[in-house]
């Protein structure tokens, strides 16, 4: 079942950008979940096993997210648990007698190595292809799982993971509308603040009779409450998620894009994917580079998603005068006229299908879109039909 061959290194390979990904789930340091609790009872029902848990592999720890049984499991460090070993292999690790594998305990000094003799687990990997933890089941007596259960457990592991994706898409598009609807406050809280200081003077002209008078001060006094109710908002959006503003500063986009490239490092070796950034190194903007990761690390991730494997993916950065346009252009499925139509709605049902089965949660495009509104660009797609490929346009103000 298991290479018994165990590495004596537990760091996977692209830790650093594991751990970055990890992260971004926002999972870490939780409270317990009916949802993950229901997803290990499963696992535990499906073997008919003691012990079950969902674990996330941090860099020193190890976080349990569910845990099934009684076995007590705080503060278990990396080194003590066999989720550390779990995640370094791409499919399900068993071990079916770990009395009859002393080299295991070379790796992992397991406080439970008394208690656990069967372990079995599905690694949880991301859309990347990083492994950041497992669903994984325990028994204090030898077992010899059957390749359905094991098919089970993989499948569990896939349900967390769209959890996961879901929960992320959802929250970053909850972030994005937030920060459009900052916007849309300030450029009406403009206008609205000239109004009432228009029509306070008007009131202290000389001369003026009675009635304009009183139609200005009811002007001003409206122009204020929509003031004071607008501020209102932001203040709500701001004690929900912390600022909203933009972060701006100085970035390079070739710097951001291969960043981007370099995360699909996994991905684009099992799919035998090539990844080629056609740029001028210098090219540089001013804008968030949170988001501008978040818009173009979508758009290549759907590249991928909807290209065959073996295919070539482009991406162009070309600066015009005060404007940036980068390209994310594809030799996939193509677009219909309808699914342009539809591209940026969320959860629209288009007629592309992924080439290696990886699901769409329905909500990054729509994301792009307002972090693109955000910066004051633009984005659109072009497509000559199906089987012809797709490129995504992204025009970004340079200021």
């Amino acid at each position: 079942m298991f290479n018994h061959n165990i590495p004596t290194n537990i760091i996977p390979d692209y830790e650093e950008l594991r751990l970055k990904k990890l992260k971004d789930y926002e999972i870490l340091g939780t409270p317990p979940e009916n949802a993950f609790d229901t997803i290990a009872i499963l696992a535990a029902e499906i073997f008919d096993a003691p012990f079950a848990f969902i674990t996330f592999v941090d860099s020193n720890a190890v976080f349990f997210k569910a845990s099934i049984g009684d076995l007590t499991l705080n503060d278990i460090k990396r080194n003590e648990s066999y989720s550390a070993i779990a995640i370094l292999k791409d499919g399900t690790t068993v071990f079916e007698d770990i009395h009859k594998l002393p080299e295991i305990n070379d790796v992992v000094t397991s406080p439970f190595e008394s208690v656990i003799r069967f372990y079995a687990a599905a690694p949880l990997k991301t859309p990347e292809g990083y492994q950041i933890g497992t669903v994984s089941v325990a028994d204090s007596v030898p077992r010899n799982p059957t390749q359905k259960q094991l098919n089970m457990l993989e499948r569990l592991s896939t349900i967390v993971m769209e959890k996961l994706e879901l929960r992320s898409a959802t929250r970053k598009t909850l972030r994005a509308h937030d920060n459009r609807l900052h916007m849309l406050i300030h450029d009406l809280k403009n206008p609205m603040t000239s109004i009432s200081l228009q029509s306070e003077l008007i009131s202290r002209i000389n001369g003026v009779d009675g009635k304009a008078t009183l139609i200005a001060g009811k002007i001003t006094q409206q122009s204020k409450n929509i003031v004071d109710n607008l501020n209102t908002i932001l203040s709500a959006a701001r004690g929900e998620h912390g600022s909203i503003k933009l972060q701006k500063s100085k970035v390079n986009l070739a710097e951001i894009i291969n960043t981007v490239k370099q995360n699909f490092g996994l991905v684009l070796k099992n799919k035998s994917q090539s990844i080629t950034v056609e740029t001028d190194l210098s090219v540089e903007i001013y804008g968030d580079a949170e988001k501008l990761y978040d818009i173009f690390g979508n758009l290549i991730s759907n590249a991928v998603k909807y290209s065959a494997p073996g295919q070539e993916i482009k991406v162009s950065i070309l600066p015009e005068d005060d404007k940036v346009t980068v390209a994310v252009k594809d030799d996939g499925p193509g677009l219909l006229k309808e699914d342009i139509d539809k591209l940026f709605i969320k959860f629209a049902r288009l007629s592309t299908v992924s080439t290696g089965r990886e699901r769409s949660n329905g909500l990054g495009l729509s994301m792009v879109k307002m972090l693109v509104d955000l910066h004051k660009g633009k984005v659109w797609a072009e497509s000559e039909g199906k089987d012809k490929g797709t490129t995504f346009l992204v025009e970004l103000p340079v200021k």
